[in-house]
């Protein structure tokens, strides 16, 4: 029994080999188109270069491959040449030498004026022609040194109106050195009344603002804060009914400091004018005829002495003013004002530019 069994199962044992698989590199016409596929992309340059086995690596393609090898080859051989001409193992020293290699940069102005140039030497005879031509021959053999000498020159101009420039701004002078202009003076005059207990407090009651020329730029009567209670008629020439249509003091103010803003402003005894307007005045546009020497000076006052401007106006412009016994006029006085400043105008401007604190 055991011998049988061993005979039956020898019997089935299978003794063929199994069939080996194929390599998926033959016969995979799928792997194949792939290969293709990548080696045209390497080609191109999308792709990196993968070297199979038993293959060089791939050239890069390049578009003058196109053309044919020997083109490849014959371009391969030639020496590089750069923009300017020259080759790319040559030094580049001599032609920064040369003018027609180096360039100075043109701005727009310069093109026009050398297009002008050009259009008018075109509009010569032919002997002109021939001059310019040969003068165009000289400079090109020698642009670079004719450009070096303009720049020189026009660095050296550059040079000279800056300095000019510099040693007027660190001079020192001031612009208060020049005469104002007409229409920036002004003069003014105010008439005041009494308020309060026994009328001893000074109010607004008029101003007047003329002009450089003496036109009247502004004429008002103004209604103080404070009831009146002295008019002052005999000095101030202000009376009960002028207090009717009289514009009231703030509306007043208003119209009055936007008369005066970036004025030089004049007036005699002056601070009692802004004390009434309620306002203060840059003391660099402010003059006063009361406390200027000079005046004095010349109607022959002592230099210290504030006269009045009824007195000054008498010597100086030999003209009577605040006479009757209707008052004082601010229309008078202001012009008044303004022609003695005009009396010592140059004298005075300047001094205040030499000395701004005196």
């Amino acid at each position: 029994m055991e011998e049988g069994t061993m005979s039956d199962l020898l019997l089935n044992l299978d003794t063929s080999l199994p069939a080996q698989p194929k390599k998926a590199s033959e016969g995979n016409q799928k792997h194949q188109r792939f290969i293709k596929r990548r080696q045209f992309l390497e080609r191109k340059g999308f792709l990196k270069q993968k070297q199979l086995p038993g293959q060089a690596p791939l050239p890069r393609w390049d578009a003058s491959q196109k053309h044919g090898g020997a083109d490849c080859e014959r371009d391969r051989k030639r020496p590089k040449v750069d923009k300017k001409g020259a080759s790319a193992g040559q030094d580049r020293k001599p032609l920064r030498e040369d003018s027609s290699a180096h360039r100075t940069k043109t701005f727009p102005k310069e093109k026009a004026a050398r297009g002008a140039k050009d259009s008018g030497s075109q509009g010569g005879n032919a002997s002109g022609g021939a001059t310019a031509s040969s003068k165009a021959g000289s400079t090109a053999g020698g642009g670079s040194s004719v450009r070096h000498n303009g720049a020189q020159a026009n660095g050296a101009a550059g040079e000279i109106r800056r300095v000019a420039l510099l040693s007027e701004f660190e001079s020192g002078l001031s612009p208060v050195l020049l005469p104002p202009k007409p229409n920036k003076v002004v003069a003014i005059d105010c008439e005041m009344v009494g308020t309060g207990p026994g009328g001893r407090v000074s109010d607004l009651a008029r101003c007047s603002v003329v002009s450089y020329h003496g036109d009247v730029m502004y004429d008002k009567y103004v209604r103080p804060l404070s009831p009146i209670t002295n008019y002052r008629t005999r000095w101030s020439g202000i009376q009960r009914h002028h207090m009717k249509n009289a514009v009231p003091f703030k509306v007043a103010q208003k119209e009055i400091l936007k008369v005066l803003s970036g004025k030089i402003v004049v007036g005699h005894a002056i601070h009692n004018d802004f004390k009434a307007l309620k306002y203060f005045h840059p003391k660099s546009l402010t003059r006063d005829t009361s406390k200027n020497p000079l005046l004095n000076r010349k109607a022959g006052f002592p230099e210290n002495e504030q006269a009045s401007l009824k007195r000054l106006t008498k010597q100086l412009l030999h003209r009577d003013i605040q006479v009757g016994n209707k008052g004082h006029s601010s229309v008078e006085d202001a012009r008044a004002t303004m022609e003695l400043y005009k009396v010592v105008e140059d004298e005075w401007e300047r001094q205040l530019a030499t000395s701004p604190q005196d």
